[in-house]
């Protein structure tokens, strides 16, 4: 449950697409249309739902081109919420997130490709002072203009990555190893 935390990351992380041709996009923190969350099975009994509710970064997407398309998004690990004061301080332990020690974690793009609908976005994510290869799988939920003269893309990702992988070694039991993550962000073009 707490480990579901990074989920983040990777953020995120995130998600990259395409428009006409490359255009950078920063992730609508301000408006709070972006949420990166995570899920967890709680002794293999339910889900453990969280998010973080400090992130900032940016994606750049190319409909014609997914291989122009990246993402970067930084996660302020001791905005941890699961709506459980207790739970969220355990998870900013060395437990699980070790925030203290590394109040962020990061997810860097290193590959996209078109898979049908959807788009294959492999990163690195760090967490926990440990980076690894995450994949995401990300689909364009809407772009254009709004009603401010500005262009926005929106996408949806979702993926998971094992605790262990990211030095986490709280053991929840055998059915509560992987965190699914949740992203949804829309961008406003820069």
């Amino acid at each position: 449950m707490k480990n579901t935390i990074l989920g983040l990351t990777t953020a995120a992380l995130l998600m990259t697409a395409g428009t006409a041709a490359a255009a950078d996009y920063k992730i609508d923190k301000e408006g709070q249309h972006a949420f990166v969350q995570f899920r967890i099975k709680h002794l293999g009994y339910s889900w453990l739902y969280g998010s973080f509710k400090d992130f900032d970064g940016g994606f750049t997407y190319d409909q014609a081109d997914p291989s122009k398309d990246k993402v970067n998004v930084t996660i302020n690990t001791g905005s941890v919420d699961t709506n459980h004061a207790e739970r969220d301080k355990h998870l900013r332990s060395a437990d699980f997130l070790n925030a203290s020690k590394f109040p962020q974690a990061t997810f860097t793009s290193t590959g996209v490709t078109k898979n049908g609908d959807a788009l294959k976005v492999d990163g690195n994510l760090t967490l926990n002072g440990v980076t690894k290869p995450v994949k995401l799988e990300a689909k364009l939920t809407g772009e254009g203009k709004d009603p401010w003269g500005g262009e926005r893309a929106g996408f949806e990702a979702t993926g998971k990555f094992a605790l262990k992988d990211f030095n986490i070694k709280s053991d929840l039991g055998p059915a509560s190893q992987e965190v699914e993550l949740i992203i949804s962000v829309e961008g406003v073009r820069q």
